[in-house]
């Protein structure tokens, strides 16, 4: 599950301004216990103004390392949230910051200047309420950790020290769900941090069940925005909401796809709230009869002009005309379809279930896209023109691939089921294969450097190098979910686990 940001940001309050600019076998570190349970707490409820929900109130737990904390109760709620006023210093992020999935909006896990590891060894790791499937963000020192327990939690990067924890409300257990194979469900999608705001936008799965939108304060946990995320006449009950957050343009995008076991009656959609809470939200729907899930861990990628991109799943029809799945899809920055791609052959992997919607489009420097799914072939793409059915600059056989792709420049790193895959896109398209890593080797990579970074199936974290994909180092981390993804910032390697989060020092 990495790159990085570093310093500088930081936020706002509800009534004063603050300055400022998601146990591991094998290991001698015991995991580091919550602070709640060692210095003195204040907990703080944050409930919701809001008459149109019901859901529980969310607790934060703030740590007092130093001493007493005063804090002050605000109430969560859709009303607008006030930006920093000019001369306020609001942070927009160093290079050592990751405030969304994969570092930037293109996805590209990429960061440059960081020294390639000799070795890799656990600097420390922590366990938390739930397993964590979103990939960790750093902002400044802030680790920022989502749960399936439905938490939200800011650890010091450095000492894994827990500086607060905020619970939205209960996870759904899996009994009250169609289907599916997380229980329980909380978050799950990379939540995505917004400095204009100072707020960390995340999606959690409520008692109904349903989605809410919460927006929480990074320095506190406060809860300062709640509103629902569901659009008039979605039903909940089938949709699940793994894809990441992206942010672009003051709107938060949130895409839906359905439960491992496809059950009920879903559609693959994309929803975009303002970070303010106010107005009323914006959607697009696959125009399929039922499913075409948005699900794939990247969640939207997006580009400099604010365009929406995302690879969509199987749909039902497998016979007639194209019903926009098993593509990649273009919307405007307010989810109107501008274009769109689909395989020649669509209908019949619609049939057998072989789609592109479990990896996320790649964006690159040169005005093209790549896309490779569930079948063996992956796709060129010209971003401006996607070309409809069967407009793929180049199709070539390549590999299965699943989560998410990291790329730097034309260079992309494939998270092949058959192990991580080195591949080059040239400017008209054409695409030519490098190295390629050992089968177990298959989790969705980033770049530091000149090291690629991945988690295997067992559990190991692997520095690769990028130009011949030989490893630098190793270090076993633990259980982790099928997608997780590391994140790098200050010289650390962080990846979430079935337990909690592991920090690994690069050497």
């Amino acid at each position: 599950m990495k790159e990085v940001r570093r310093r500088a940001m930081f936020v706002l309050g509800w009534l004063s301004l603050l300055l400022a600019a998601c146990g591991d076998s094998g290991s001698a570190v015991p995991p580091v216990t919550s602070p709640a349970a060692t210095s003195p707490a204040v907990t703080t409820a944050a409930t919701s103004a809001s008459a149109t929900l019901s859901s529980p109130s969310a607790t934060t737990t703030i740590a007092a390392t130093t001493g007493p904390v005063s804090t002050s109760t605000a109430p969560a709620t859709s009303a607008a949230v006030t930006t920093a006023p000019a001369g306020t210093i609001a942070s927009t992020g160093t290079n050592a910051d990751w405030p969304t999935y994969h570092r930037d909006n293109a996805r590209t896990g990429y960061v440059s200047g960081v020294n390639d590891p000799r070795s890799l060894s656990k600097k420390w790791s922590v366990d938390l309420d739930g397993a964590v499937y979103a990939e960790p963000l750093v902002v400044g020192s802030h680790l920022l950790v989502a749960t399936e327990g439905n938490s939200l939690y800011s650890l010091n990067t450095t000492s894994g020290q827990i500086e607060w924890h905020t619970n939205i409300a209960s996870p759904v257990p899996r009994s009250a769900l169609p289907c599916g194979n997380i229980d329980p469900l909380g978050i799950t999608g990379t939540p995505v941090y917004d400095p204009a705001s100072g707020l960390v936008f995340a999606i959690a799965e409520i008692s109904g069940p349903a989605h809410q939108l919460v927006g929480v304060d990074i320095q506190n946990g406060q809860v300062r925005l709640r509103r629902s995320a569901d659009p008039p006449g979605m039903d909940p009950r089938p949709h699940q909401q793994r894809a990441a957050l992206a942010l672009s343009q003051g709107m938060v995008y949130i895409a839906y796809g359905g439960f491992f076991g496809d059950c009920g009656n879903y559609h693959g959609m994309v929803v975009a709230s303002r970070t303010d809470g106010q107005g009323d939200l914006l959607s697009y729907q696959v125009p399929t009869a039922r499913e075409g899930g948005i699900w794939a861990p990247p969640g939207p990628a997006i580009d400099s002009q604010g365009r929406v991109f995302v690879s969509v799943g199987n749909g039902s029809e497998t016979n007639g005309a194209w019903d926009h799945s098993d593509s990649v899809l273009r919307l405007s920055p307010d989810l109107k379809l501008e274009d769109g791609f689909a395989p020649q052959n669509w209908a019949a992997e619609n049939a057998r279930d072989a789609d592109l919607g479990s990896l996320a489009p790649v964006l690159l420097p040169n005005g093209l896209v790549f896309i490779a799914g569930k079948g063996s072939t992956a796709y060129s793409l010209k971003a401006d023109k996607l070309g409809g059915v069967g407009g793929q600059l180049e199709a070539k056989s390549l590999c299965s691939a699943y989560g998410g792709a990291a790329s730097v420049g034309n260079r992309i790193f494939v998270p092949c089921t058959s192990g991580l895959l080195d591949v080059t896109v040239a400017g008209d398209g054409k695409m030519t294969t490098g190295w390629q890593a050992n089968s177990q080797i298959d989790g969705s990579p980033i770049v530091a450097g000149q090291t690629v970074y991945t988690v295997d199936r067992n559990g190991t974290l692997y520095a690769l190098n990028s130009e011949n994909g030989q490893p630098r180092a190793s270090l076993v981390i633990g259980p982790t979910s099928r997608f997780a993804t590391p994140t790098v910032s200050g010289g650390l390697v962080f990846v979430g686990t079935m337990k909690g989060v592991v920090a690994a020092s690069i050497q």
